[in-house]
């Protein structure tokens, strides 16, 4: 069994910053590619960043330049640094993660259960 789980979220002024923490746990074998989604009310759930095992990374043009994934592979985490936060970065933020489970031979995609992130003066 494997777990996804994020903390960091709050309530911030516009152009404030928060730090986003991912945590994997469970029979792990590997994670590969660790991503960044967030949902706002009303709108799809998009890709805000993402993160290869060899530290490629990916970001959506909104957020280029004021986010920064990183992680800790021994840790089993992932992080999303974002500064100059704006009112439409508003939104439930969901950390998700290919993982390969125990003796399983390929990977599946998990889900964190999503953190509040509102930015509003």
């Amino acid at each position: 069994q494997v777990q996804v789980e994020e903390s960091g979220g709050g309530l911030v002024q516009p152009g404030g910053s928060l730090r986003l923490s991912c945590l994997v746990s469970g029979s792990i074998s590997d994670i590969y590619s660790m991503y960044w989604f967030r949902q706002a009310p009303g709108k799809l759930r998009e890709l805000v960043a993402s993160i290869t095992n060899s530290g490629s990374t990916y970001y959506v043009a909104t957020v280029m330049g004021r986010f920064t994934i990183s992680r800790d592979n021994a840790k089993n985490a992932a992080w999303l640094q974002m500064n100059s936060l704006k009112p439409e970065d508003t939104a439930v933020y969901y950390c998700n993660a290919d993982v390969r489970a125990g003796d399983s031979t390929k990977p599946k995609n998990f889900w964190g259960q999503g953190t509040q992130v509102t930015v509003s003066s």
